[in-house]
């Protein structure tokens, strides 16, 4: 019987620093083309299941390639680390001797398996990604790299440091959206208070029952595999902040800021009955492409969700007859909306002038407010 092949390892000298007994943290170096055979870029997409998987946004081509063309120069220096997230397969020996650790540092050797060919790598990047791709393409190949890892084979913590790392760098808004409801552990403040639309806006897409089902565009998931998505996530997201924090808000009172305590189902329960209502009022416009629909560009919803707050106001949407009253109250503005012809009244604007600007979204949501109180106290 054959022997079993030998694993083979990269061997590296390297500091362990003792932030974590949890989570062993390391600091050493690679050259530039051993980055992506130990590391593997966990993009962020989605399962068959719908599940979120990854967390990495994909390749800018153009930053990769500035990176090569530095990477090429004389002289060239490589401040900033590559994170890993690296397998528990890893293991750290210390050095022998009195000196190798001073209390927060502990010297030693750093042992990482190469994988087999087709198995899976035994790292993934947390933040890099950009610089590793265009390390694994530059010309000098022993460049040295260096790099700070930490042991952690949870997708989860991963992510977690992912959002920690970025949270000063400019992130695309998708993407952190997206990643949000995944973290489990404390966030920075500016981050935590967006944890709660944006896991409402992952329900909203992707709960059958939901009227905004499949028409949300998400990170994680390309056109092709959801072809009818016209509604960009950051702008639902947006319009879901707007109502929770605002004390005018009608999903502000579902929200116990003191105990960190949120009604999600009541939440949503008023959401699928107005936004269902919003979609049988204009069932024109309604899962149109912004180009075509300025109901499903960022000032209409922006504008409609303003529209929630007064209308939830006046309605209880957990009532049996809700989705009935809510169409009537909808119907004293859909005679003067134009989402998709024709021009705005006091606006001034054609339908398809309409833009995803601050002035826009307050000249419109100001119309459709007023438009509707003036009718119903016409009516009154």
């Amino acid at each position: 019987m054959p022997a079993a092949p030998s694993v083979k390892n990269l061997v590296r000298r390297a500091l362990r620093i003792d932030q974590s007994s949890t989570y062993p943290f390391f600091m050493f170096a690679l050259r530039a083309d051993e980055v992506l055979q130990i590391a593997d870029i966990s993009r962020v997409s989605r399962d068959e299941a719908g599940n979120l998987i990854g967390y990495q946004r994909p390749e800018v081509r153009r930053h990769v390639e500035e990176i090569i063309d530095y990477l090429n120069t004389d002289g060239a220096l490589f401040p900033n680390p590559i994170i890993l997230a690296l397998s528990s397969r890893a293991k750290f020996e210390s050095s022998r001797g009195p000196s190798v650790g001073d209390g927060l540092a502990t010297s030693g050797k750093l042992t990482i398996p190469l994988p087999a060919k087709g198995k899976p790598r035994p790292a993934w990047i947390v933040d890099g990604q950009q610089r590793a791709l265009a390390l694994a393409r530059a010309q000098r190949r022993g460049f040295p790299v260096p790099v700070t890892a930490f042991v952690a084979d949870s997708v989860t913590l991963q992510r977690d440091q992912f959002l920690r790392v970025n949270n000063t760098r400019p992130l695309p808004r998708g993407l952190v959206t997206e990643l949000l409801p995944e973290v489990d552990s404390p966030l920075p403040p500016r981050l935590a208070i967006r944890k709660a639309p944006a896991a409402l806006c992952d329900v909203l897409n992707t709960d059958p029952n939901s009227p905004m089902y499949g028409l949300i565009k998400r990170a994680s998931t390309s056109r092709e595999q959801t072809p009818h998505a016209v509604i960009t996530d950051t702008v639902v997201v947006n319009m879901l902040n707007e109502s929770l924090t605002s004390s005018s808000g009608c999903l502000f009172p579902y929200r116990d800021v003191s105990r960190n305590e949120t009604d999600y189902e009541a939440i949503l329960q008023a959401l699928y009955v107005y936004w269902a209502a919003v979609r049988d009022t204009f069932p024109d416009a309604w899962g149109l492409p912004a180009t075509k629909s300025r109901l499903m560009h960022g000032a209409g919803i922006r504008a409609m969700g303003r529209l929630m707050d007064r209308i939830l106001g006046a309605v209880d949407p957990r009532s049996s007859n809700a989705p009935e009253t809510i169409r009537q109250h909808l119907a004293l503005i859909a005679p003067h909306c134009h989402w998709t012809a024709g021009v705005w009244d006091d606006l001034g604007l054609r339908w398809n002038e309409i833009e995803n600007m601050h002035r826009h979204i307050q000249e419109l949501s100001n119309y459709l407010i007023r438009l509707y109180h003036n009718t119903r106290a016409e009516l009154s």
